[in-house]
């Protein structure tokens, strides 16, 4: 059994892993000025699945990660996670905008990989990881050390735990940040064109890494990459984007092998 194996064995990220549906957007619109970036968009991610967003830049696929993690708000419609709204709450048999509280706690079961690292220069890398775990889920400090030795592990960074974040490479620090994600014990796994700000020779190490996790472990995964091939490795689905919303869908075989909107071809010719 491989390392990764072996440490996913004893911390299981992500429980909930019945197929269950785990992410819903309902008619969700987003603008930002005159411009429409997500219009009347539905869709949904069943647990478990590994879920790719592809499409041209301003295609809007960023933008779903960031209303997930409520970094923006919607225009209209609804996004739901484990069956509970996210950005609304019942009262008074009505729907209203949702208060932080109630997002707070919803958001607990989302776990997000940004383009740049945001680990806390300050802290070595064993307290970036803890320091949510502890805060946030009320782990003791034992609970979250373990917690986080087990991912330092699955990440190949377990030798680098007493460093601080300046004396990592970027594909280092980037490997810390999905730790950090990963031991808040999060039901999806969000990751934001992860690669983007690493070096070249950076890349393949942590699209390794995020291969392995994607093999080893159950985490549900949205992901939205220019890296098509890791797209093909680890994806259940792929959807294609264009103009707000998803012009085509299925798994990586079919859409990538034979994709049948004449937009999927344009784009996948430009970008393999």
């Amino acid at each position: 059994m491989s390392a990764v194996e072996n440490s996913a064995s004893q911390e299981t990220p992500n429980p909930k892993t019945d197929g269950s549906e785990l992410i819903r957007f309902d008619g969700v619109t987003k603008r930002f000025g005159d411009v429409t970036v997500l219009d009347d968009l539905d869709f949904s991610v069943r647990s478990g699945k590994h879920v790719t967003l592809i499409g041209p830049s301003g295609s809007g696929k960023t933008t779903i990660l960031r209303l997930l993690m409520t970094l923006v708000k919607p225009d209209a419609g609804t996004i739901s996670v484990g069956g509970r709204c996210l950005t609304h709450q019942e009262r008074g048999g009505k729907l209203v905008p949702a208060g932080e509280k109630h997002i707070r706690e919803v958001r607990k079961d989302i776990g997000m990989v940004f383009q740049q690292f945001n680990l806390f220069p300050n802290m070595k890398v064993l307290r970036n990881i803890t320091e949510a775990p502890v805060h946030v889920l009320g782990l003791s400090k034992d609970e979250a050390e373990q917690r986080a030795r087990e991912l330092l592990e699955l990440v190949g960074l377990t030798e680098h735990m007493d460093k601080y974040p300046t004396m990592l490479s970027g594909g280092q620090q980037q490997r810390v940040a999905i730790a950090r994600a990963l031991a808040m014990r999060p039901q999806v796994l969000l990751l934001d064109e992860v690669t983007s700000a690493l070096d070249p020779e950076l890349v393949a190490g942590v699209l390794d890494v995020l291969r392995d996790i994607a093999h080893s472990t159950d985490i549900t995964m949205l992901c939205v990459t220019h890296e098509m091939s890791f797209a093909r490795d680890i994806s259940d689905d792929v959807l294609m984007f264009d103009g707000g919303k998803v012009i085509e869908s299925g798994a990586p075989e079919k859409l990538f092998n034979d994709p049948e909107h004449e937009r999927t071809r344009e784009f996948l010719g430009a970008v393999l």
